[in-house]
């Protein structure tokens, strides 16, 4: 249940449970495939050239839904073993 609240300015907002995803930007991927990660998103991520990205995909429904990002360095051990790393 959300609960409606005044802010600063007067306007009502819902108080809303912190998300663990945001859209961060909408990129376009061109002919060869190639993407380019916005300076503000790399700099949030602390990416910097050379640094290995794990491309982690999802399914719902049994459709190919989602594709994430993951620093090599955060990765689990055991998620490691599944990419063979």
């Amino acid at each position: 249940m959300t609960k409606d609240n005044k802010n600063s300015s007067g306007n009502k907002s819902q108080d809303r449970k912190e998300s663990c995803c945001n859209v961060e930007s909408v990129i376009t991927v061109d002919e060869r495939g190639q993407m380019v990660l916005p300076k503000e998103v790399r700099e949030k991520a602390k990416i910097k050239a050379g640094d290995k990205l794990a491309v982690v995909s999802m399914e719902k429904d049994g459709k190919f839904c989602c594709i994430s990002l993951i620093k090599a360095e955060n990765l689990s051990g055991a998620v490691k073993d599944m990419l063979g790393q």
